[in-house]
């Protein structure tokens, strides 16, 4: 198998510190675990990380000593970051001593501690003033470079190929339940850690609930299936939504909702490109179904960002502000949804390039099974 390039991670605690005082802190404390990966190249279950103006430091238990200092040394920074390892009250002390050094100011990650959290820290840090801190990690983690993006283009295709693999289940009668394990199997015999969330399988009526999970119901031909899933490697994720026609011959109101859906999701792509808001491509989407009767048959997003977790920034979605530029990965998924029916989406995950956009799901989006 191919290698893959390293990822920057020595290159990110540097620009995180130059977003710490203007955030009003003189120090972070990383309590989310996707954001100490992300910073430090730690993927243990347990840990926090301090940062100051010129010192980190990684708390975590004894289970991970030998694999927290193999970790930071393989990301560069086995001289960059302290570690401690020790049990609850070992880990406080490091953390409290740091935090108290650092200056009066200690920043928290508001939009992902909890409140019982925050009063604990003000308890034990009360000559301390806490400052509430938003985004300042994910914002960094919003551009991928070169390594992060050839994990998720891995993580694509390992989906792609594991679906190439069960594709022909959905023409034998297979319940959904069923397709979804073996979709789930192919993925980590090809090389998938994981999945990338829970596997949708949809059929039938099933098809027209966009979060459906699979059920004992057995696959018919004329069904719509719905299939949402993706893998992950190396920490990152893909996201891919096909839908198939047992068949191959939908009615004709379900062909006319494969048409519309199929049309708004070349659209979406195809608008995706540095500067672009995201809220321009939902409604590039929006307004082909819209046009189409469907309007209020498409209630969801048209996409999110992809990266260490399934769901991060930006939003692509109505009313959203942020702007596209290059190495920003987000998806194009509209759908149509007819209660009683069934329903169809699309969806491929791209990375922003110079010139437009570059898809890293790469499945055939015809629809028949």
């Amino acid at each position: 198998m191919t290698a893959l390039p390293a990822m920057d991670i020595d290159t990110r605690l540097p620009r995180l510190r130059g977003l710490i005082a203007p955030a009003g802190a003189d120090a972070l404390l990383v309590t989310t675990l996707p954001n100490i990966r992300y910073l430090t190249g730690f993927t243990g279950s347990a840990a926090l990380l301090l940062v100051t103006t010129d010192r980190s430091l990684l708390v975590t238990d004894g289970r991970y000593r030998t694999q927290a200092a193999e970790q930071l040394d393989a990301a560069g920074l086995s001289t960059a970051v302290e570690l401690t390892i020790g049990g609850a009250q070992v880990q406080r002390d490091a953390v409290l001593a740091l935090a108290a050094a650092a200056g009066a100011r200690l920043g928290l990650e508001a939009e992902n501690i909890a409140w019982g959290s925050q009063l604990r820290w003000a308890e034990l840090l009360a000559t301390t003033e806490l400052v509430a801190t938003a985004g300042l990690v994910e914002g960094l983690r919003l551009v991928k470079d070169a390594g992060e993006i050839a994990r998720m283009a891995r993580a694509a295709a390992i989906a792609d190929a594991a679906l190439g693999e069960v594709r022909p289940m959905l023409a034998d009668g297979t319940t959904e339940q069923e397709l979804a394990l073996a979709l789930d199997t192919a993925m980590r015999r090809l090389g998938s850690e994981d999945r990338a969330f829970e596997t949708i399988v949809a059929s039938g009526p099933n098809a027209a609930k966009p979060h459906a999970r699979p059920s004992e119901r057995r696959i018919e031909k004329g069904d719509p299936v719905v299939i949402d899933f993706g893998a992950s490697f190396d920490g990152y994720r893909s996201d891919m939504t096909r839908t198939f026609c047992v068949g191959g011959k939908p009615g004709p109101e379900l062909a006319r909702v494969f048409a519309v859906v199929a049309e708004a999701q070349a659209a979406g792509v195809a608008a995706v490109a540095p500067g672009m808001v995201t809220g321009d491509i939902d409604t590039v989407c929006r307004d082909i179904i819209a046009a189409a009767g469907w309007a209020e048959a498409f209630d969801h997003g048209t996409g999110h960002g992809v990266g260490l977790d399934i769901h991060e920034a930006p939003a692509v979605g109505r009313g959203s502000t942020a702007i596209l530029t290059p190495g920003v990965v987000v998806t194009v998924e509209p759908g149509i949804y007819l209660a009683g029916v069934g329903g169809v989406r699309i969806e491929d995950t791209v990375v922003v390039t110079d010139q437009g956009c570059h898809p890293l799901t790469g499945f055939p989006k015809d629809i028949a099974a």
